[in-house]
């Protein structure tokens, strides 16, 4: 691999970093509150198995991997140089770092085949993802995500180490997870093939609708019934997800998936 066609990877990521709408509108960022929360979920998993493999448990969660992948590594100077130059405009705290580490990786796994060959999945993707549906996340005092509009405590490594991989990284899947208000999700006792969501808009009332492929959510009646006669379950959103993922791309839900 050339240090042309490496440098040309980590300049594609600094470029997606660079049309995030880091100061967005907020309304937005709090309606795609679900699909951020996935992502963040997706990436405090493959963090915690990038930290296990490479000896970086004690920077778990957010980290610069290449540090603990090859200590020596450096990017070529002109990248690095505009690398610095873009963090030092707006990032800070872990932002700053993972967007540092995503560039630098982005290079380096061009260079070192053993790190392909470790099975890892993308480590920084669904972070980007993230930034990309909404802007930044930040900590509170308490170690608490917020992600605007949402916020939870990431846990430990080893339980996230054990999380249901979430896949669906793609816009028409994330896009029909968000919706403005609360939302649970239902699938059929017996066949998990359909999913449905109860939506408790803020301006009070409730919806019932079905997911139906390229259609998107529609009105139904039929979750009440089902739910009366015992034959739906609740789900969690990143089952609803794989559901979701099925009916829109084809693909298998394979719960092992990395």
């Amino acid at each position: 691999m050339t240090d042309r066609q490496g440098e040309q990877a980590a300049s594609k990521v600094m470029e997606r970093l660079r049309v995030v709408q880091w100061d967005g509108d907020w309304s937005d960022s709090f309606g795609k509150a679900m699909s951020r929360r996935l992502l963040m979920r997706e990436y405090l998993r493959r963090s915690a198995l990038w930290a296990q493999t490479y000896s970086a448990e004690s920077a778990w969660p957010f980290f610069d991997v290449t540090e603990y992948v090859d200590p020596e590594f450096m990017l070529p100077p002109s990248t690095a140089h505009e690398l610095e130059d873009f963090l030092r405009a707006r990032m800070s705290g872990s932002v700053k770092v993972t967007c540092r580490g995503a560039v630098r990786l982005a290079e380096l796994r061009l260079h070192d085949p053993a790190i392909a060959a470790t099975g890892l999945p993308d480590l920084y993707e669904p972070l980007i993802r993230l930034y990309e549906r909404g802007g930044e996340f930040m900590k509170d005092n308490a170690g608490a995500l917020d992600l605007t509009g949402v916020s939870f405590r990431p846990g430990s490594l080893q339980g996230n180490v054990s999380n249901i991989p979430v896949v669906a990284l793609h816009d028409a899947v994330l896009d029909a997870l968000d919706v403005e208000g609360r939302v649970t999700f239902y699938a059929s006792d017996n066949n998990r093939g359909t999913v449905f969501r109860r939506l408790f808009p803020q301006g009070g009332g409730q919806h019932e609708e079905v997911f139906s492929g390229r259609l998107g959510w529609q009105p139904t009646t039929r979750l009440s019934a089902m739910e009366a006669d015992g034959d739906c379950v609740r789900i969690y959103d990143h089952e609803a997800a794989r559901i979701i993922e099925e009916a829109l791309l084809g693909l298998p839900r394979a719960a092992g998936q990395e």
